[in-house]
């Protein structure tokens, strides 16, 4: 597998992370002034869309190995 699929597939859980951190931890009002400093919005909502815009790959492998397992042999 090549260096570009494996990040494709460390994007979401990635971006999920650090939506989980930014919600325990709150963020930092100086580096996201605009955004407040509201743990339940501005960056946790971004980085939460993120992980699902990243969630891709990770469904494309669950519908393929689904496919491979109804498949007669």
């Amino acid at each position: 597998m090549s260096a570009s699929r494996w990040l494709a597939f460390a994007a979401s859980p990635t971006f999920a992370l650090m939506a989980l951190l930014s919600f325990a931890y709150g963020t930092d009002p100086l580096i996201c002034s605009a955004m407040g400093a509201d743990a339940t919005g501005g960056m946790t909502a971004m980085y939460a869309l993120m992980s699902l815009f990243h969630a891709g790959p990770w469904l494309a492998f669950r519908v393929g190995r689904r496919r491979e397992s109804a498949s007669p042999r």
